[in-house]
């Protein structure tokens, strides 16, 4: 088999006194923290499209990137050397995972059937490789956006036949990601939403999407797969009005319909900031409510405003998410880097130092996040803050064991609350002692 990458050898983890930028400075994998080594805790996985579909176009211009081994068709044969250098560099840069839509990895045919066939091609390349390399998938999906038949939608498409198409498409990839040994399958909902009030109904949209959801969680039973299934929270871009617009609002959906024990969430950071909220928001309202099952670890850029999926390499933000993932014991299924280099980074060499980059960022944050935990900082922080709900009438108003009428009494007697201050500042201070 051809190399692909012959100028570099595995990524090896030599300190944070190392100048090498091909080297781990911080993600040392069998390090252990807490009772679980950093390569348990993290379970870092590959996105395919973004690291070897990827061309670097974005909205005001085609791409920029171009590969050597890619010839730009869509043959079966250039489908299975994408994976071949897909392998190679996983393999290299000691990621355990990958991640991928079926219409990364295999292009699609003239017809439904036609498609299934080129699918199943590829797939039987991929679990080749897998077998040969070590490396395992954490997840599949399917792309039901990106076809002009989903300009209205998939499983909230007004045309029922498009729904069926995009079941049957669906159908396809749970059996793929069975067949590859996937610890999850994810729902990202791209068009899952409307444009206009003018010509949606709403209520019948979302009546179909949970149907939707229904069937793929019978049939998950009905085809024997074990993973986790899960649903991916992002407010906008494509779709003005997304349904599955946070965290909150995905799980207040699957309690509507009776779906909350079916599926978890996939948290990315990108789509909690274009949600107007932090990344640690999402993940802790979702580990709170045992659902938070998968992370995507990127970033998006505060001065832009889109989904620029970028690698994150905050500390600090790495910090407050690996706190939440420690606080609830790891996480079920992994951490997907579903993060792209940038249009001006077009040398393969970015395509490492990239993912070395992000790797370190969320070993640091796993790191600062333990040290943490053992010192008992951050939940005696909090804890301390609620601490009159431990005992007396707080106890009684968590219980759901007092009215309003005895809470009006209790105040009578007790006067004026006491002022208690919020001290943001201080606990602020404190976390950068950590980070």
């Amino acid at each position: 088999m051809a190399e692909y990458f012959p100028g570099i050898s595995k990524i090896k983890y030599e300190g944070p006194d190392s100048k090498n930028f091909f080297a781990f400075k911080h993600y040392d994998a069998d390090k252990k923290i807490m009772g679980k080594t950093m390569k348990e805790w993290l379970k870092f996985s590959v996105a395919y499209w973004h690291t070897f579909r990827g061309t670097g176009s974005d909205p005001f211009g085609p791409g920029t990137i171009k590969r050597p081994w890619d010839d730009g068709s869509a043959s079966v044969e250039n489908a299975n050397k994408r994976l071949d250098v897909a392998f190679e560099f996983i393999t290299k840069l000691g990621a355990p995972y990958w991640c991928f839509h079926d219409r990364d990895i295999a292009p699609e045919g003239s017809s439904l059937i036609e498609s299934h066939k080129i699918l199943d091609a590829v797939v039987a390349h991929a679990k080749e490789l897998q077998k040969a390399t070590g490396v395992k998938l954490l997840w599949g999906t399917a792309n039901l956006f990106s076809n002009p038949r989903f300009m209205n939608g998939a499983s909230t498409n007004p045309d029922s036949h498009v729904f069926a198409y995009a079941a049957a498409q669906v159908k396809k990839a749970m059996e793929c990601t069975l067949e590859l040994g996937g610890e999850g399958y994810v729902f990202w909902g791209g068009r899952e939403g409307y444009q206009s009030f003018l010509n949606t109904n709403m209520k019948r949209e979302l009546d179909h999407f949970a149907n939707f959801l229904r069937m793929a969680a019978d049939y998950k039973k009905e085809i024997g797969f074990k993973g986790i299934m899960l649903i991916e929270p992002k407010p906008k871009e494509p779709t003005k009005h997304q349904y599955d617009f946070d965290a909150a609002t995905v799980m207040g959906f699957l309690r509507t319909y009776g779906l909350e024990k079916e599926y978890q969430l996939n948290i990315e950071a990108n789509h909690a900031t274009l949600a107007g909220h932090a990344f640690e928001h999402d993940l802790e309202i979702s580990s709170r409510y045992g659902m938070l099952g998968s992370i995507d670890a990127n970033t998006g850029d505060p001065q832009l405003g889109w989904d620029t999926d970028q690698f994150n390499m905050d500390v600090k933000s790495a910090t407050l998410a690996m706190a939440i993932v420690l606080n609830q014991g790891g996480i079920p299924v992994g951490l997907n880097f579903d993060a792209k280099v940038r249009r001006e980074s077009t040398d393969i060499d970015d395509m490492f130092l990239a993912h070395i980059g992000g790797m370190d960022t969320f070993a640091r944050g796993l790191v600062n996040a333990s040290k943490m935990v053992e010192d008992g900082v951050l939940g005696g922080w909090i804890k301390n803050r609620y601490s009159s709900y431990d005992s007396g009438i707080g106890a009684k108003i968590e219980a759901g064991t007092t009215n309003f009428k005895e809470l009006e009494k209790w105040v009578l007697e007790a006067g004026e609350p006491k002022q208690l201050s919020g001290q943001q500042e201080k606990y602020e201070m404190l976390l950068n002692e950590y980070t």
